[in-house]
């Protein structure tokens, strides 16, 4: 069988529509990974659709424990043919966000699947269920058509609390390296620039989310009789924000400001076009750094958000001083930004600018990646997507939301490619998230492609990838 006749089949198959029922039984999994407490079905997703699934390919599997204590399960999965052979390592994670159940519009639930057209609806669609469920299904092709024989290895890593921000993943990769040991990573997460244009992208955005606290006094007092002779925190908390960043969105901090765009991201960037897609927001031009254009912007610089404010009460406004404010803020930053002095440079710039009275407090945080746009890998998949698809791929150099990717490009050493097989306006952890059905189809092609090329790539280079 040569490569077109097997990509033929591969897209006969899809047709049938067994990814699509597989699909439904995995949404009907309620494995909310962001509860306080991990529910039982985080386990049983691992235990019933992936481990019998990646069995059937001739895998074998282990769930493993998190370091964490109560945090959730961590599959490993392999496929050894040979132990001389080239690794590829496989990541996913089978958590979604909660499913907002009641918010979803009339005749949807986000435990069913639901086809409209060229939607499939449902909690995991998108994110990241639909995704990984594609990427298996190329692999098992690729594995058909090839009599069980790849070429090359494969280690399937999958978490269950991606969506709690993957706690105990950086720790058991860091005392599972020899388990883990690969070559390269291929991973399918996050959105394609848009829903027709296939996508790949080398590391991630980094995060720092942080919280800005005012507490002037333990409880409101009467805004007519002390309104003029008593602080108010929330007052001094918007004046302190309007510090940190400008009515336009443009940082004003030099510690959080992301370094000057490279000439080899310059250029990567230039034909990419951001907020065209059907579904998605109009992009406001005048917003942020007005000297970058907007893929630049939203992949090759940074971004400060104010995510929530809260003071007083805001559904039910009473004639009250607050007795304290809070904001909660986000840091989204490329690599080359001194993240990790977050905390001390805004502490000594609100400190310097009069605001002593502000508390800041780091929550939580993920370092950015990026793999080297000049790394042979990066042309080699995009040949392969572009030979499948007979489009042109964007390639960008890093996803400008956040994904887990320091562990395998920071810890586990490896050259990461991440493949993505949903759109900006797939609702991702939002209500009514959906999957289109093209993207669907079009990411089997891909995926199967992909490892099918591998084959190739290992018995052309004596078994090497080097």
């Amino acid at each position: 069988m040569n490569r077109d006749n097997f990509l033929s089949s591969v897209d006969a198959w899809f047709k049938q529509g067994e990814l699509q029922e597989v699909l439904a039984k995995r949404i009907a999994y309620k494995t909310e990974g962001d509860l306080p407490v991990a529910p039982q079905e985080l386990w049983d997703y691992l235990k019933n659709e992936i481990i019998p699934c990646l069995t059937g390919m001739g895998f074998i599997s282990r769930v493993f424990d998190n370091p964490l204590p109560d945090a959730a399960p961590i599959l490993v999965a392999r496929l050894i043919e040979d132990v001389n052979l080239p690794t590829l390592l496989i990541y996913a994670h089978g958590d979604v966000v909660n499913g907002q159940d009641s918010r979803w519009q009339e005749g949807l639930n986000p435990w069913v699947l639901s086809v409209d057209g060229e939607r499939w609806y449902g909690r995991g669609s998108a994110d990241n269920k639909g995704q990984h469920t594609i990427t298996f299904f190329g692999l098992a092709k690729a594995l058909e058509a090839r009599s069980g024989k790849l070429g090359y290895n494969v280690t399937v890593l999958m978490e269950m609390g991606e969506e709690a921000g993957s706690p105990g993943l950086a720790e058991f990769c860091e005392n599972n390296k020899e388990l883990l040991k690969a070559d390269l990573l291929i991973a399918s997460d996050g959105p394609r620039i848009n829903a027709e244009t296939p996508t790949i992208f080398l590391g991630s955005r980094g995060l720092v989310n942080f919280s800005l606290l005012v507490k002037a006094r333990d409880k409101a007092y009467h805004s007519g009789n002390w309104g003029g002779v008593l602080v108010n925190p929330a007052t001094r908390l918007v004046h302190a924000l309007s510090s940190l960043i400008d009515a336009r969105g443009r940082i004003l901090l030099d510690g959080l400001k992301a370094p000057a765009v490279d000439s080899l991201i310059k250029e990567a960037l230039k034909s990419v076009t951001v907020g065209n897609g059907k579904g998605d927001p109009e992009i406001d031009l005048s917003w942020g750094q007005s000297e970058l254009t907007s893929a630049e912007r939203l992949f090759a610089s940074n971004t400060l958000e104010i995510l929530a404010l809260g003071s007083g009460q805001s559904e039910r406004p009473v004639n009250a001083i607050p007795s304290q404010a809070i904001a909660h803020c986000q840091l989204r930053f490329v690599v080359g930004t001194d993240w990790q002095n977050l905390l001390e440079y805004v502490r000594e710039h609100l400190v310097a600018s009069g605001f002593d009275d502000v508390v800041v407090k780091v929550n939580a945080h993920t370092p950015a990646t990026r793999l080297d746009l000049k790394n042979p890998w990066v042309n080699w998949v995009k040949s392969s997507i572009e030979n499948t698809t007979g489009k042109q791929v964007t390639v960008l150099p890093n996803l400008a939301g956040s994904l887990p990717n320091d562990v395998f490009a920071d810890i586990l050493g490896l050259p990461t490619i991440w493949v993505p097989h949903s759109y900006p306006a797939c609702n991702q952890h939002a209500p009514n998230e959906h999957m289109l059905k093209s993207v669907a189809a079009e990411g089997l092609q891909m995926m199967a492609g992909i490892f099918w090329d591998l084959s190739e790539k290992s018995s052309t280079a004596n078994s090497s990838w080097d």
